[in-house]
């Protein structure tokens, strides 16, 4: 029997290879080889399960993420290499489902919501820790900005950067950290 976990995620697998027009009731049983009455043990129909889709989608790479490198503790350059590890350890996986996602926003206004709040909390936690870093009060948009827009940069690009080499990239931006004595790494 599979749990609710179970749909949700394959959800997410037939969204990323097939995109929005892939998530039928049909095709979500077929994937699962269950019957719709198991689905709808889960949701209230379709629109229920896009609404715990969403969720899931933001608690799995959103929400997690963050909870990861801010339960680490310790100096907030320390959350930021582990959130980097976080997102590139998942890239490979959620690469595609990112796309997806955006994909979908465009064409669905309850979709482009969650992805608003998304890009807002992933910002805004980049913009966190940059302040904790030290950083110019100036430059932590900026700066947050930055950081992301280069994860969703090698995602959009054809082929996507690789995450070896994202990885190059951003230990690159992050020379622009400032440092205790005020100097940024070079």
């Amino acid at each position: 029997m599979a749990g609710k976990r179970d749909w949700l995620e394959t959800g997410l697998g037939l969204l990323t290879t097939d995109g929005a027009r892939g998530l039928t009731i049909e095709r979500l049983c077929g994937e699962l080889n269950l019957t719709k009455g198991s689905f709808y043990h889960h949701f209230k129909g379709m629109t229920g399960f896009k609404r715990d889709l969403l969720e899931h989608f933001e608690a799995e790479h959103t929400t997690r993420f963050i909870a990861a490198a801010d339960n680490s503790g310790g100096h907030p350059q320390n959350r930021l290499n582990l959130l980097l590890d976080l997102v590139l350890d998942d890239n490979g996986g959620s690469q595609d489902l990112e796309i997806a996602m955006r994909s979908w926003a465009l064409q669905d206004p309850d979709v482009r919501a969650v992805q608003e709040r998304v890009d807002r909390t992933r910002v805004e936690y980049l913009r966190t820790l940059w302040r904790d870093l030290g950083g110019r009060e100036s430059d932590v948009t900026p700066m947050a900005k930055l950081l992301y827009l280069i994860l969703v940069g090698a995602q959009q690009i054809i082929p996507p950067v690789p995450a070896g080499e994202l990885r190059d990239i951003y230990l690159r931006a992050l020379r622009l950290v400032p440092q205790e004595n005020g100097d940024e790494i070079s």
